[in-house]
């Protein structure tokens, strides 16, 4: 049995989302996130020494326990020993080299500028003396203006540029390089309004069309609570 260690609102959905594309039947042990401070609880650290999600339980061929963490890991896990040849392109096929490049470019590129506008953000709106609060919102907006505001602004315009060439990260075929992407693109509309504005028409109809896929839809329903959709 595979055991998805999933924390609500989390890039753990993911995970759920390509085992309902796979059909692959699982269990969800559900995490929720401390209310104070919006971290992991420490729960998971029975689960794996980080303490964060998604962590992946599967039985291996000789009876033992495999654990399998970081969604980039699980996803690829999954495939190669579940996937059946299912959601990634063939060997040797330029598909297959753009489905490696967005995989990993969800979590590596795509991530550290979300990631700073969250943290800034909350710097600026957090509860202060109010003669500091001039200094932390100045301090956002200039770090905000002069380093990953620039950043979130050319991924995305290059992954507009991308989709507006292929209907999905990988060619003409969804693949799990899509169900990677995912998050960032959510992340991206919900924290810095990708799509809100118009410019980014192909993203946003690219968002659209996975919230309309049934597996979408099931793992919704499995993970609980997900603000991003």
């Amino acid at each position: 049995m595979l055991t998805v260690h999933h924390l609500e609102n989390s890039r753990s959905q993911r995970v759920l989302w390509l085992l309902e594309e796979l059909g692959l039947p699982y269990e969800v042990r559900r995490y929720a996130r401390d209310r104070t401070t919006m971290l992991a609880p420490p729960e998971l650290r029975a689960v794996h020494p980080l303490g964060k999600s998604p962590v992946l339980t599967d039985v291996a061929p000789d009876g033992s326990t495999l654990t399998v963490a970081e969604t980039g890991a699980i996803v690829e896990y999954l495939i190669e020993r579940h996937g059946e040849g299912r959601l990634k392109p063939a060997p040797g096929t330029p598909e297959l080299l753009a489905w490696r490049y967005w995989l990993h470019f969800a979590e590596g590129s795509a991530m550290t500028p979300l990631l700073l506008k969250l943290v800034f953000d909350r710097i600026a709106t957090a509860p202060m003396p109010f003669f500091a609060r001039p200094i932390a919102k100045a301090i956002a907006a200039k770090t905000e203006e002069g380093f990953f505001g620039p950043n979130l602004r050319s991924h995305a315009a290059y992954i507009e540029a991308e989709l507006t060439r292929q209907p999905w990260f990988a060619g003409a075929e969804f693949s799990a390089a899509d169900i990677m992407m995912s998050f960032p693109l959510e992340a991206a509309a919900h924290r810095a309004g990708l799509g809100a504005d118009g410019r980014h028409p192909h993203a946003r109809a690219w968002l659209d069309r996975i919230h309309a896929r049934p597996a979408y839809r099931r793992a919704l329903e499995r993970g609980g609570p997900y603000a991003y959709a």
